[in-house]
């Protein structure tokens, strides 16, 4: 099959008089050089550039879906309308409705999981390199969290290698879970340590995990299993010690962290009260983990859960999301600024992603 780069190569004149293909070569070479140049779009998926952003807003959970990545999906009976149904054009008609100037993309569940290792690393890289293209079509309005082959962690770790030396990624972006798998576990230490080694952002998302596929009949599992995934990660991860271990990870959880909220007194107060954690683990260390952790807005524009978010942690850890395509980016301006101050508003719609994203100052 052939890759992403190669369904969309183009003629690029950067550094000669005569137009020459890009070739696979010249963009591993080249790098980040070679997404400057000036590309033919891929019919249906990168059309022409828009016109300057109109928002400021920086939108950290916004999915895209490659083509090769969609075709995965399909030949395993993953796909689903939302996925096949994308295309940039949607994406940047509903950021300049909601305000968003720039979105930070990646695919959302199930990413490359459901397949074997050479599958799942072709399909990283494709869909890494097809983000990047995104980004170079139209200046300054996305960044990447690069999608990882994991479960499979050698591959991920020559994935994070390419993504971030070669193509300047802006993070990574990989599910709560994988099959009957979360975060914490060692598995995936080695890929913690080289991403703390780089001082990265790791964006989650979740997934159903095995056990808890058509656990209640006739219900979404994104209707409540998500949420709850994403609360055994983020325990995962600070009871194994790696919140901890490696501080230079910038976590940031999808929809406000799931239920955790609602599990606060299990997680800082019962959980250390016996075995296994009990004289192991702190309130002081849990809470800390908590509050350093950053949480998106995504699906979460009701008073309800964003009191109990703000309660939970400072204006300074919220981060805006919109879920896109399954929500739209207008859906939270006004629930967001009747519920937070105009200082916070200011904060979670753009300062704290600057914080995690730097190079986003000048967009």
């Amino acid at each position: 099959m052939r890759t992403a780069l190669s369904q969309f190569q183009s003629v690029c004149s950067c550094g000669s008089q005569h137009g020459r293909a890009l070739s696979r070569r010249a963009f591993l070479a080249g790098g980040a050089a070679a997404f400057a140049c000036t590309a033919a779009p891929l019919a249906g998926f990168l059309p022409k550039a828009y016109a300057q952003a109109k928002g400021s807003i920086i939108d950290v959970h916004h999915h895209i879906a490659s083509p090769s990545w969609i075709t995965a999906l399909k030949s395993a009976k993953l796909d689903s309308p939302p996925v096949t149904n994308w295309t940039v054009e949607k994406t940047l008609e509903d950021m300049d409705k909601g305000g968003v100037g720039v979105a930070i993309t990646s695919p959302t569940t199930p990413q490359a999981s459901p397949f074997d290792a050479p599958t799942a690393t072709r399909i990283a890289r494709e869909s890494n390199e097809f983000a990047k293209k995104l980004e170079s079509n139209h200046p300054g309005r996305f960044g990447t969290w690069a999608m990882l082959p994991l479960p499979h962690v050698d591959e991920s770790l020559k994935e994070i290698e390419y993504a971030f030396d070669t193509l300047k990624v802006d993070g990574v972006g990989v599910m709560t879970s994988y099959g009957d798998k979360w975060l914490g576990y060692k598995e995936f230490e080695p890929v913690w340590a080289e991403l703390n080694r780089r001082k990265a952002t790791v964006y989650t998302h979740p997934t159903a995990a095995n056990c808890c596929v058509n656990l209640v009949r006739d219900i979404d599992p994104a209707l409540i299993e998500f949420g709850t995934d994403t609360t055994r990660s983020i325990f995962t991860v600070i009871f194994s010690g790696y919140g901890e271990k490696y501080p230079d990870i910038n976590w940031i959880w999808s929809h406000g962290g799931g239920s955790i909220t609602a599990f606060y007194e299990r997680f800082t107060v019962q959980s250390i009260a016996r075995p296994p954690y009990a004289g192991k683990v702190t309130r002081a260390q849990i809470e800390k983990q908590i509050n350093r952790f950053y949480y998106d807005t995504a699906a979460i524009p009701n008073d309800v859960t964003l009191a109990a978010l703000a309660k939970m942690v400072p204006a300074s850890q919220i981060v805006f999301g919109t879920d896109y395509p399954y929500r739209r980016a207008a859906e939270y301006i006004k629930p967001l600024e009747d519920f937070f101050k105009p200082d916070q508003i200011k904060m979670i719609e753009r300062d704290n992603a600057l914080r995690l994203v730097p190079r986003l100052k000048t967009a």
